[in-house]
């Protein structure tokens, strides 16, 4: 399938998909809503297949990498789920490294989010991707049935499954005893949510695009933040004015990007959301970041 951009959409269809990956509303409603888009011989079957994501562009770096090591490991999470299962990469070279826990969008740990667990392999990093959807079978191979799926798990206890990991990855014995996150999407608000509840024990977050905590959490924070937004993002974006200004007024380390004008998930490179240069700043950003507060 041919790579599409976000400009050759228009804004209205990239919203409503918007809502349909983030379970606003559902197939169906997409299809109707998107007919009046499928013009000069365009089906809403073809304009739906375009914007899914495909994992073929997702591979940057080579799961059979020689100068990598990796693999699946499962953590114990007594307060969540009982077990959360994630992917594990790390340098095939050297005893200790850095940690870094990253944190997948709400449709579980698939192929994208694997590759960026190889990517901080690969800048000498111990990463580890957790499947918050362990629970109920795994990342089941599309984005469609995971996004179901997701929405059948128990909030509250998937984020102690993330919790779990984090502590579980900190105390490796290949770990340097230095925790970072990264998030997407979901994962993002994951990323700030566990600085509000591991405080000291997280040395670094990034959060790309991600829900923001209440004002009275933010003392809790203890991490220097790096915060990645997308500027046609209405809903994420309404929350970063009181959450900068809850940083602020407790004197929180943080930095915050805006990529005016680029879509919510600019970062993964599966889908016409994907900007290429926003993404590649970013990462370069983030690895600044987690080579300062983690190396």
């Amino acid at each position: 399938m041919e790579r599409k951009t976000a400009d050759e959409y228009p804004q209205e269809l990239l919203d409503l998909f918007h809502e349909y990956q983030h379970g606003d509303i559902d197939r169906r409603s997409f299809l109707t809503g998107a007919a009046k888009f499928a013009v000069g011989g365009l089906t809403v079957a073809a304009i739906f297949e375009s914007l899914t994501p495909n994992y073929a562009w997702a591979q940057t770096v080579d799961p059979a990498d020689k100068d990598l090591k990796v693999g699946y490991e499962t953590v114990q999470s007594p307060d969540g789920n009982g077990s959360i299962k994630g992917y594990l990469a790390r340098p095939a070279k050297g005893k200790k490294f850095p940690a870094v826990l990253v944190i997948h969008e709400n449709r579980g740990l698939n192929p994208y989010i694997e590759d960026v667990a190889r990517r901080l392999a690969k800048a000498g990093y111990l990463a580890y991707a957790p499947d918050g959807l362990t629970s109920v079978g795994g990342y089941p191979g599309t984005d469609e049935k995971g996004a179901a799926l997701f929405r059948t798990v128990d909030g509250k206890k998937m984020t102690e499954d993330f919790v779990a990991a984090a502590k579980w990855l900190k105390a490796r014995p290949d770990s340097k005893g230095k925790l970072g996150a990264v998030g997407f999407c979901f994962g993002g608000g994951i990323v700030n949510q566990l600085a509000v509840r591991l405080g000291k024990e997280l040395d670094a977050g990034v959060a790309f695009y991600g829900r923001q905590p209440g004002a009275d959490d933010v003392p809790k924070i203890s991490a220097p933040l790096m915060l990645h937004y997308a500027g046609e993002d209405k809903g994420i974006d309404a929350g970063i004015p009181a959450y900068e200004a809850a940083l602020k007024a407790n004197k929180k380390k943080y930095e915050i990007f805006m990529y005016e004008g680029k879509q919510h998930g600019f970062h993964n490179d599966t889908t016409p959301r994907y900007d290429a240069e926003a993404a590649k700043l970013a990462w370069q950003r983030t690895l600044d970041f987690f080579k300062k507060y983690l190396k």
